[in-house]
């Protein structure tokens, strides 16, 4: 019995030994062809792997040191994964079912612009380039469980920007092949979380359907906290947005499923908020920007298949702003201390009204409000918009005056005051712009100016002196505001867009004395 456990003992031994040496031996063959097998399946992408290690005893290897690059752009790599294991999902095998578990660690990935615009021009689409095919030339089993810890997100654009930096991102999805339950809605529990730009955080929790047709299946809860947004500069230019600063904090949660999508933001914060929109083209100031939001609008407008749903959205002592480059001299046009909330906004119109509510100093120095409430398009625009802006110091707005009337002031207060309703195609309200105090003519100022110029200033201020309320030194004019808008399918925002245009750039410039002595306004009398 002695002798029968010696030699069994030492059988297994020699196996011991032999499977070891062997899988050894087949490490660095298994490596090329797996890497070659690789290649051969993706396309406009290329990976190096460093090292292999097989298991035998447990099915299982791990990939050391793998490298992948974009075949049009191969400096910086893509990605680059220290350390990648593939085994048997050994609870799966308590249900029945045969399948893997892949882990990677401490995985970097980066992507420069050049290489997202390769990608975003080649024709093959990226769910056909082979990613799925090379995953199973690594592992043969279909996975289970996937998971990435530590990994590390970085994304550079052109200029000198900060780069988009993701760090400590962990993520981990299971039951993926739906092995552990009956057949139903989002079986797989899916959780991340990271690191975004040095301080922020994004939390991810939820479930999902891996195997759902015709498209994966999600339904997922989103945190995001401290996010800077000086570090989507370079994205939003693409918008015209000159993003200078803010912090973004998000509750919400995102539903994606073949019957249609669904967002529903809880609450949205930007604190200390400076953005302005940049105007370029000759196209009227608004217009244009309004015209793209509105399209977008109408496109989503109580459309079945996708649905947001916003709660509340709340800016913090924010600097809002348009600049319109495009004039000559270039203006800017801004609210200062902004404090905005926007709630129950949606695009259906089951969800009721929206309410928005704004405070802040117009060019910084005038305490303006703004209230608002819209119901999401219909048949059309259904709005109520009151305005008041009071005491703004007018020579905050000389770049705006030397645009339009080609002079400035160098004193006076500017106020303003607007109620506008739109309902079916209709719009009825007023526009009362007020000048109060103001010099136009300066001669210490205007000594170097030429002598045509200095008559021209002299006469804006000769016709306002016509018009002024005498014992409280006032220029003022209600300008009444009715008729139909100028299509029933323009959106809110393109109506709001054009009475901006209108009412502000028409009636509170330079000219609007003309237009008063037209009859489109009864002036004199604040």
């Amino acid at each position: 019995m002695k002798k029968i456990a010696y030699w069994t003992a030492g059988s297994i031994a020699v196996l011991v030994i032999l499977v070891i040496v062997l899988s050894y031996a087949v490490d660095e063959p298994l490596r090329r062809k797996m890497e070659g097998d690789l290649n051969n399946r993706l396309k406009g992408y290329s990976v190096r792997i460093g090292h292999l290690d097989f298991h035998p005893i447990g099915l299982s290897l791990d990939l050391e040191q793998a490298v992948i690059h974009q075949t049009a752009h191969p400096d910086p790599p893509v990605a680059e994964i220290p350390s990648l294991s593939a085994s048997v999902h050994w609870k799966a095998l308590l249900f029945g079912h045969l399948v893997a578990d892949f882990e990677i660690n401490d995985p970097k990935v980066h992507f420069d612009l050049r290489q997202f615009a390769q990608e975003a021009k080649d024709e093959v689409p990226m769910k056909d380039k082979g990613w799925q095919d090379a995953v199973q030339a690594i592992y043969p089993l279909k996975i289970n469980r996937f998971a990435i810890y530590n990994g590390d997100l970085t994304y550079m654009d052109k200029g000198p920007f900060k780069p988009l930096h993701i760090t400590k991102l962990n993520l981990v999805a299971e039951n993926i092949r739906n092995v552990q339950s009956a057949e139903g809605t989002f079986p797989s529990p899916v959780q991340a979380d990271g690191v975004v730009f040095d301080r922020g955080t994004i939390k991810v929790n939820g479930n999902a359907d891996f195997l759902a047709e015709p498209h994966v299946a999600l339904n997922l809860a989103a945190q995001l906290d401290q996010i800077a947004l000086d570090y989507f500069k370079p994205i939003a230019e693409r918008y015209k947005l000159a993003v200078q600063q803010g912090v973004l904090s998000a509750d919400g949660s995102f539903q994606y499923t073949r019957e249609g999508t669904r967002i529903e933001i809880k609450q949205l914060r930007l604190d200390n908020l400076v953005a302005d929109y940049i105007h370029t083209t000759a196209e009227a100031p608004t217009k244009k920007v309004a015209k793209e939001t509105g399209k977008v609008a109408r496109e989503h407008a109580n459309e079945p298949t996708f649905e947001l749903k916003v709660d509340q959205v709340q800016v913090r002592n924010g600097r809002l702003g348009y600049v319109n480059q495009a004039a000559k001299p270039p203006y800017p046009v801004f609210f200062a201390n902004t404090n905005l909330t926007i709630e129950n906004l949606s695009n259906h119109l089951k969800e009721g009204v929206a309410h928005i509510r704004a405070e802040g100093k117009f060019m910084g120095s005038g305490p303006a409000k703004i209230e608002a409430a819209f119901r999401p398009e219909n048949k059309g625009p259904d709005l109520n918009l009151a305005v008041s802006i009071d005491d703004t110091d007018m020579r905050s707005m000389n770049d705006l005056f030397r645009a339009y009337g080609n002079f400035d002031v160098v004193a006076g207060k500017f106020s303003f005051y607007s109620e506008l309703k739109v309902r079916q195609g209709k719009i009825e309200g007023y526009v009362k712009p007020l000048f109060r105090d103001m010099d136009v003519y300066d001669q210490r100022q205007d000594k170097e100016k030429s002598v045509f110029r200095k008559l021209y200033e002299g006469l804006v201020g000769g016709i306002s002196g016509l018009l002024q309320n005498k014992p409280r030194e006032e220029v003022a004019t209600k300008i009444p505001v009715s008729g139909d808008i100028e299509s029933p399918q323009t959106s809110t925002w393109e109506t709001v867009g054009n009475l901006v245009q209108n009412a502000f750039f028409k009636a509170i410039l330079p000219g609007f004395e003309r237009q008063i002595a037209q009859g489109k306004g009864e002036g004199g009398r604040g």
